[in-house]
């Protein structure tokens, strides 16, 4: 990795200690039910004092990370001034506790737009999401990625999950992107992703996205990547941060108890609808009573069944590790 500034140099030492010290947390961005005034014919609106309510709940659960507006605050469908507010709220709930890692995305112009947003709010750094629609060749990836750099004084990370898939050679040409300092990894590759981690430099970073991590978790730490990314956090950080312990403190007994009696029937809960990945971990925060409101079209919540075995579920894994429901 190029010679970072002391200013991204501590960006990286802060993120690597808060990367050991707990699970990245990806927090929902809270909407109303209301629909007049600021919101759209049948979408709701940005509800920011619920969004400060539970994102100041999530950061007293010491996650060691914050990521805000990425998939599951549902990047995809705020406008510039939504998440301009997103982003300020999370930088001031955070007050320097722990870093904060905005989620940007689109083509690289649009993106290089919300890097400034993020930038001028006080973020971190900004994690890119992959890019809309079209497939692109290897060149065009670190391209996509040597665009957006140049246009933001913020540290980068790449994410690659569906289109996005970085080759070796690309992964040695983005550590020489000056602020890029790593990847986020949503295809759970592992004999790939072991090449792409030897490949860059020992300081570039690495994490595992999976869409429910902890069912991975194990697995990827076997190559040595253990900081892991939880959309469980997001509303039930009683059982995220207990399984965190447990896989970090190698207590094997504990790991497997909450993969059979709660991760792995969440991932088969998850399964059965499309754009549960967020919508169903929006119910489950409902169902705790978190101020998330309904998630926005194109997402659509669960049904009623869904969401009948949702909160048994829920209640089955709080008790696994001692916790109530609400």
């Amino acid at each position: 990795m190029v010679a970072l500034t002391a200013d991204a140099a501590t960006t990286v030492a802060r993120l690597r200690d808060g990367m050991a010290k707990g699970v990245l947390s990806f927090p929902l961005t809270s909407f109303t039910s209301f629909t007049g005034e600021r919101g759209e014919p049948g979408g709701p609106a940005l509800d920011l004092p619920a969004f400060r309510d539970y994102l100041a709940a999530q950061i007293e659960t010491g996650p060691g990370v914050l990521f805000p507006a990425c998939g599951t605050g549902e990047f995809f469908s705020l406008d510039e001034d939504e998440y301009r507010q997103v982003i300020t709220a999370s930088v001031q709930e955070a007050d320097g506790r722990l870093p904060v890692v905005a989620g940007i995305g689109y083509g690289w112009a649009q993106a290089a737009r919300f890097a400034r947003i993020a930038e001028e709010a006080g973020a971190d750094a900004a994690l890119v999401l992959p890019h809309y629609l079209v497939k692109a060749p290897q060149a065009g990836l670190v391209a996509q990625l040597r665009q957006i750099a140049a246009r933001t004084r913020l540290p980068l990370i790449a994410y690659q999950r569906d289109q996005v898939a970085f080759g070796v050679d690309s992964v040695r040409e983005l550590a020489g992107i000056p602020g890029v300092i790593g990847l986020k990894d949503g295809h759970s590759d592992l004999d790939r992703l072991q090449r792409l981690k030897l490949a860059a430099p020992e300081d570039f970073l690495f994490f595992n996205g999976a869409a429910t991590a902890e069912v991975q978790a194990r697995q990827y730490a076997s190559i040595g990547i253990t900081a892991y990314s939880s959309a469980v956090h997001a509303f039930a950080p009683e059982i995220a941060n207990t399984f965190f312990a447990a896989q970090r403190d190698g207590d094997d007994a504990a790991v497997e108890r909450l993969l059979r009696g709660f991760f792995v029937p969440l991932v088969e809960l998850r399964d059965r609808g499309t754009g549960y990945a967020v919508s169903l971990v929006k119910a489950a925060a409902r169902l705790r009573g978190r101020p998330v409101g309904p998630v926005r079209a194109p997402l659509t919540d669960p049904g009623p069944d869904d969401l009948a075995a949702l909160e048994e579920l829920l209640a089955t894994g709080l008790d696994l590790v001692g916790a109530t429901t609400r």
